[in-house]
């Protein structure tokens, strides 16, 4: 016994020893990281990294619109994002005859910068390990919506006296762990932030589609905006008096380039990774979850293309929504083929089988762990068809854009058909969705969701065991036999499609003009699909994550006493974190080896592919191109483009800045490699590589080909 002990310890030292490039790592505690990271090449501090008593490079980081990052690039404000993290701002501007997505924009002076209502940027002010407090009420004898309450009360607490320290603060307390330990998120949010710089698409989405989540990749993704402040340097609402933000912080940026080897940093605001699930949660989202989203995202993608290739106002209309649903899909399928790969299922099965054995090897141990992977297996059985019904809820119903739009009437027609409705929340709700409604119409096309209708509704009643469907939908295809020719019914017949209608409804809204929205035969739909979910799944479902979660919570503590010399770090959140690794190229299959940066020899090289439209780059580009007009960005007679290293991120880093060695911005993260997209269940320091604009492309484009020399005197260069 004591030996087959001593080995399952040696196969997890062996086995699951920290890789030096995986980790999203806690700004506050990077200094349990940085004698390895001083190895590795970094020449900072940690106090360098994060500081809440000076100034650190934390200060020249945002959080950008709440699902990208952006960092400062000059003392007057001027920030860089992504072009994809900016896309809904420069399509808003956007006109058949003034097409910002098209022709790119760039600010001659401070008083062509374009406002953005609603767009909004955050600055970590601090972070603080709140743990103890948060948990000191709790009993052993709390179940746990009385444990959830206890935490709630002492976390609002917390953030009411947080967010009263300074103008404009906003404080958030997240669980880590699984609610192990928490922490309380201090932000400084500015709300006035206009465009300044964007290049056309055929620059800042190059390679499109076809490119997306691969490499070699040669996209100028970036996109340039500038923060606003009042005279006192705080947060303030748009207006014209407003002053660009003094930032405690900027970088400078790096024309040194980087060579294989170089040691890189990604600082960023990560969205979510999962790398504490089971096999059984793999097992689902690899043979269940993901194909499906993955299927019903097909059929949306190819009428939104069929549709712009014809029409150039749709064009401009659906380029978001295209981006946006094609972004998630294709990830989905490379995150497939990656776990596919690693044989993640096995995997995870093997350290289960370990965690297991440790359990048994005394009572303490196996009356604390012993039930849980079969507690695991028990749940995720009944979860799975459960998760089919709302992978098609959310991709196949709110897929439609009028069942998702009709979605939003549910709260107020309540209220208005009930006589004992409060008349002023009533208004304020009539008159917010009136705000909604004008939005939706501006980049709505009726043909096109009437398609998406008729192809999604199909889909759920042929795709889906009968037995998990609505009974409407059966109903409808033995009236009509036909979906599209039900859709056309139901497109001509429905007050959702028509702007004008809903908006006069709304304006005199009363139990009448309440009842033809609840007639209505979308509404109609909608309501049958959400009935079947609310009563034959949602309560059941989140009875099963929620108990999950309470699962993971011991799991999760027991992996770290099973590997007490493990270094952890916890699932990405939205929070702030640091990645670190190297530039480096890599062998994604058999026969390929791919290098570790691109030029804008390859930009030329694809533009010389027939009947590939993601591969036609401005003409202006190619005639600096063909003249070898390169100025001061040049290396070995070319423009460096992108590099790839192997930092671990994930979505939400967008537009993080890649730092070198010494602080330096020398990148603009913005993809992973398609190999890589499994990183957020399982890295693989052989195939996962984030993707980085190289800083002098973005140079190279703001100077050489907009002319925007204004915005490089800003900006602080280092040859």
């Amino acid at each position: 016994m004591r030996k087959a002990f001593l080995f399952v310890v040696l196969s997890l030292f062996l086995v699951f020893k920290g890789i030096a490039d995986e980790g999203m790592w806690l700004p506050m505690l990077i200094g349990k990281n940085l004698a390895e990271m001083q190895r590795m090449g970094f020449k900072l501090t940690a106090e360098d990294l994060y500081n809440v008593n000076g100034s650190s490079l934390k200060d020249a980081i945002v959080q950008f619109g709440g699902g990208c990052t952006g960092e400062l690039i000059s003392a007057e404000g001027l920030l860089i994002t992504n072009h994809h993290c900016g896309y809904p701002e420069i399509q808003s501007h956007s006109t058949i005859e003034n097409n910002l997505l098209a022709n790119g924009f760039w600010a001659a002076s401070r008083a062509d910068e374009l406002p953005n209502p609603g767009l909004e940027v955050k600055f970590l002010v601090r972070m603080d390990d709140v743990t103890n407090r948060v948990l000191k009420n709790l009993t052993p004898g709390m179940n746990e919506r009385e444990r959830l309450m206890s935490i709630q009360q002492v976390a609002d607490s917390l953030i009411q006296l947080a967010e009263k320290e300074g103008v404009g603060y906003e404080a958030i307390i997240r669980p880590f762990y699984y609610g192990n330990q928490y922490y309380m998120f201090v932000y400084q949010v500015y709300k006035d932030v206009r465009l300044v710089g964007a290049p056309p698409d055929a620059i800042g989405k190059f390679g499109g589609d076809t490119d997306n989540w691969v490499w070699p990749r040669h996209t100028g993704d970036f996109s340039l905006f500038r923060i606003y402040a009042d005279k006192n340097n705080n947060p303030a609402p748009y207006s014209p008096s407003n002053v660009p933000f003094k930032p405690k912080k900027f970088f400078k940026i790096s024309m040194r380039g980087v060579k294989e080897g170089d040691f890189t940093l990604v600082y960023g605001f990560p969205g979510r990774t999962q790398q504490f699930i089971t096999s059984h949660a793999v097992n689902l989202l690899i043979n269940q979850s993901n194909p499906n989203k993955i299927g019903l995202r097909d059929i949306r993608l190819s009428i939104f293309k069929s549709f712009m290739d014809a029409n150039d106002t749709i064009a401009i209309k659906y380029a978001a929504k295209h981006a946006r649903v094609a972004n998630a899909w294709k990830k989905w399928i490379g995150e497939t083929m990656g776990l596919r790969r690693l044989d993640a299922v096995a995997q995870k099965q093997e350290l289960e089988n370990m965690f297991a054995a440790w359990a048994a090897t005394n009572p303490e141990l196996k009356e604390r762990y012993g039930w849980l992977l079969p507690k695991f297996q028990n749940l995720y059985s009944e979860l799975a068809p459960l998760s089919l019904v709302v992978d098609y809820r959310n991709e196949a119903v709110y897929g439609v854009e009028l069942l998702s739009f009709a979605s939003r009437f549910e709260r107020l027609l309540s209220m208005a058909i009930d006589p004992k409705a409060d008349k002023e929340k009533l208004i304020e709700q009539r008159e917010n969705l009136k705000d909604y409604v004008r939005d939706f119409f501006k980049d709505f096309e009726l043909d096109v969701d009437r398609e998406v209708f008729a192809a999604l509704m199909k889909a759920y009643q042929e795709r889906v065991p009968q037995k998990l469907q609505p009974e409407f939908l059966n109903k409808f295809m033995l009236q009509s036999g036909n979906w599209r020719q039900l859709a056309g019914q139901i497109y001509s017949q429905t007050v959702f499609a028509d702007s004008v209608r809903v908006l006069t409804l709304l304006n005199d809204i009363d139990s009448t003009s309440a009842r033809e929205f609840l007639n209505d035969p979308i509404f109609n739909i909608y309501f049958e699909f959400e009935d079947y979910y609310r009563k034959n799944v949602q309560k059941r479902y989140f009875e099963i994550t929620d108990s999950l979660e309470i699962l993971y919570r011991t799991y999760v503590e027991g992996l770290m006493r099973m590997q007490p010399d493990k270094r952890f770090y916890p699932d990405a959140n939205s929070t702030l974190r640091i990645a670190y690794g190297k530039v480096a190229g890599f062998n994604p299959r058999d026969g390929v080896v791919y290098d570790y940066y691109t030029t804008i020899d390859g930009i030329y090289e694809k533009s010389q592919q027939r009947n590939v439209p993601d591969y036609v780059p401005p003409k202006r580009l190619m005639e600096l191109y063909q003249a070898k007009d390169f100025g001061p960005y040049a290396v070995n007679g070319t423009v460096p483009v992108a590099f790839i290293a192997s930092n671990h991120t994930t979505g939400g880093n967008s537009g993080s800045p890649v730092l070198d060695a010494e602080g330096n911005l020398i990148g603009v993260n913005f993809d992973r490699c398609w190999e890589s997209t499994m990183s957020d269940v399982m890295f693989d320091p052989n195939y996962c590589r984030n993707i980085s604009l190289d800083m002098r492309y973005a140079l190279f484009i703001i100077d050489k080909y907009a002319g925007a020399k204004n915005l490089i005197n800003e900006m602080v260069i280092l040859q």
